[in-house]
């Protein structure tokens, strides 16, 4: 077959000017501010978690991270925002055990699929629960209370901060282990709860250490133990209810990811920053008086196993508890 010569010098002289043209480089990570949406109402401890992440990880980038408050649904309003955010790392999430474990079991269909949709960056810490009770209320520790409401079956009851929430799920897991009889009184926060079982009005709740640290230092309720199967760093001589119930072992977490697609170098990059600040004291000092534990250094791979296989687990405490969304 014959090439035309011009065609072909045309074409050669083309290849050519397009070699020696420069590739244009990639633009430098981060570019513009980063947006974290904090799937939770100001002022709750995501909420202040979010802010403490936030401003050390714009420091560390050099540029600033707007806090973008983002409630509803059981956290799935601002993770369903983040999924579908541009994956180029400036959008960012605060995934929770609730966004990433809960509410996908809770909310049918779920808007969300924790694991095709995100992209896990860093596990910040992890929050224990405290069960307590009022001071009123006859049982001293978790035998006695065991005790008392077996022998007392619908006597009782407990406060939760919603249908589907940690605290309800908790004490739904504890009731099926020990065959309790006791009645389920759900608040719109813990606030109210505790309005409530302070003076007896409820007689006992899982509450997360934010909330319980203060109020069992202060002598204004009693407690039993703590939810996770590990001693508990915030208060001394606070034994873990699996002492006394084998198995029993239930934290909340809370991290950052980031939509999907994001490019692993991003990521690597903002795993990399963060666990620079996350080692430090001052910043393991602030979850302490957020009622938070520090988790160690954890990888983007490692997280997302960690969330691939905490969900499941999620998922049934939402089936045994038969929670319906409020």
């Amino acid at each position: 077959m014959r090439v035309n010569r011009r065609n072909f010098m045309r074409a050669a002289g083309g290849a050519a000017l397009g070699a020696a043209l420069p590739v244009p480089a990639q633009e430098p990570y981060p570019n513009r501010p980063l947006r974290l949406v904090v799937p939770f109402p100001p002022g709750a401890l995501t909420d202040l978690l979010g802010r403490a992440v936030g401003e050390r990880l714009g420091r560390a980038l050099g540029q600033s991270v707007v806090i973008d408050n983002k409630p509803g649904a059981g956290t799935l309003v601002g993770a369903e925002l983040v999924a579908k955010a541009p994956p180029d790392g400036h959008t960012l999430l605060i995934s929770t055990s609730s966004t990433f474990g809960i509410s996908p079991a809770l909310y049918k269909p779920s808007p969300i699929d924790p694991l095709r949709d995100f992209q896990p960056v860093s596990l910040v810490g992890t929050v224990n629960f405290f069960l307590i009770a009022a001071n009123a209320f006859p049982a001293k520790n978790l035998r006695e209370m065991v005790t008392l409401i077996r022998a007392n079956p619908g006597k009782f009851n407990y406060a939760s901060v919603g249908n589907g929430s940690a605290h309800q799920l908790f004490m739904e897991d504890l009731k099926q282990r020990l065959g309790l009889d006791i009645q389920h009184v759900p608040y719109k926060g813990t606030g109210a709860a505790l309005v409530d079982l302070i003076p007896a009005k409820v007689h006992i709740m899982f509450a997360d250490a934010t909330v319980a640290v203060p109020n069992i230092q202060g002598g204004k309720v009693q407690t039993y133990g703590t939810s996770a199967a590990k001693q508990n760093t915030l208060i001394a001589g606070v034994a873990p209810l699996a002492q006394v119930v084998p198995g029993f072992d239930w934290q909340a977490w809370q991290g950052v990811s980031v939509p999907a697609a994001t490019p692993a170098p991003v990521v690597a990059r903002l795993a990399a920053e963060m666990q620079k600040f996350q080692q430090t004291q001052e910043f393991r000092d602030l979850l302490a008086k957020f009622g938070m534990e520090p988790w160690g250094p954890m990888s983007p791979a490692e997280f997302a196993a960690y969330v691939k296989n905490d969900m499941p687990r999620w998922a049934e405490a939402v089936r045994v508890s038969g929670a319906k969304v409020d």
